[in-house]
This record gives C-alpha cells, sequence and structure tokens, in this order.
C-alpha cells in the first residue's frame, strides 16, 4: 500500500443529513502546512484553509483550487446583484440532497438557515428529501437544483420558466444555475476523495 493513501475507516461516520456541524477526512495524504509553498497560499486564498484537509489535498494542483475557489466565492458571496444568499445556499444543499453529500449539505443548510431564517423549512428539505414542499418559489429552486444534478443533466426550458413564474428574475434564475451546478460537481469531487466524520 502506498505511503500517500490513508484507509477509510471512520468509526460512526454520519449517515444521517443534519445542520449540525460534522467533519470530514481525506483518502489522500494532505499536504502539511509545513510543506505550504506561497503559491499554495496564493490558490487558497484564505490562508486559515491550509488547516482543512480538504483543501489541503486540493491544494497539490494550486492552479484548479484556485481557479474552483474563486468561482465558489462569487457564486455565493458576490451577492450584490441576483439572487439573495440565502437561495445561493438553497440551491447547494438541494444539489448535496440529491447527491447524497452530507458535509456540504450540513455546511450549505447551515448557511440557508442563517440567511432566510427558515431553519424548520431548510430541516425538512434535509429530512424528507427534495420533493419536500417549501413554497412554490423555493420549490421552483429545488426542482431547477435537483434537474441540474441528476445524470444525464435534465435542466429544460420548463424548469427555466417555472422559476420565472415564481418571481425570480433572468440574474437570479443565472444563479440558481450556477449555484447548483457547481455544487453537483462540488459534491461528487468530495465524495470521491473522502467521508464525513462526526464532529470533533
Amino acid at each position: 500500500m502506498s505511503d500517500t493513501v490513508i484507509e477509510p475507516a471512520v468509526e460512526n461516520p454520519p449517515v444521517v443529513f443534519t445542520q449540525n456541524k460534522i467533519g470530514w477526512t481525506a483518502w489522500l495524504q494532505p499536504l502539511a502546512e509545513a510543506e505550504l509553498t506561497d503559491r499554495h497560499y496564493e490558490a487558497l486564498v484564505d490562508k486559515a484553509r491550509a488547516k482543512s484537509a480538504y483543501f489541503a489535498l486540493l491544494v497539490r494542483d494550486p492552479d484548479i483550487l484556485e481557479a474552483r475557489t474563486k468561482t465558489d466565492n462569487d457564486i455565493f458571496y458576490n451577492t450584490k446583484d441576483g439572487l439573495p444568499r440565502a437561495e445561493r445556499e438553497l440551491a447547494a444543499t438541494a444539489a448535496s440532497r440529491l447527491n447524497g453529500c452530507i458535509l456540504c449539505a450540513s455546511v450549505h443548510s447551515r448557511f440557508a438557515s442563517q440567511y432566510s431564517k427558515r431553519e424548520a423549512d431548510v430541516q425538512k428539505l434535509l429530512d424528507e428529501g427534495v420533493d419536500a414542499d417549501l413554497g412554490e418559489r423555493w420549490n421552483a429552486i429545488v426542482s431547477a437544483s435537483v434537474a441540474l444534478s441528476a445524470t444525464p443533466p435534465v435542466f429544460g426550458a420548463e424548469h427555466a420558466k417555472r422559476l420565472r413564474d415564481a418571481g425570480l428574475s433572468s440574474e437570479e434564475i443565472s444563479d440558481v444555475v450556477h449555484g447548483a451546478a457547481f455544487f453537483n460537481w462540488a459534491n461528487r469531487l468530495m465524495l470521491s476523495i473522502g467521508e464525513p466524520t462526526p464532529a470533533t
């Protein structure tokens, strides 16, 4: 066995979707902080991410990580125009719920609750799944996010029309698409290189 591989032997891994904080462990060896160069820190964007096993693993390819992080930041933090932050987080939560990414769902459901003040509805999505009734605007966002996350994707004009009928502008529809599509990719990456762990 290669010395760069970590055995995926998590005791009592989380198996239920939750808004609680949980952990994550990589199946490959992340870079240690002592190994990080200036280029690595530049790619991390936020130096605090060096303490995250996920980012310390992805920073092995700094060019890709930097592009990934800047895209992520623009989708979720650039909220001057377009979709409110809560609904960007809802799109990410819906994609994560469909894909079975417990860690991503926990992170983005917490943000969706924080910004929307609709913790019970967010929990309903986690508990009941992507068919939960959350009111038409949120139902349309979840439906579009699920369609974008399906294999193969089935997002079509009917999803865009439903979003429009629910009151979303063109800019807001674009934000739903970007948030869900990005997180569909992010879920698959995270699910393929590690697993969730109980809160520490």
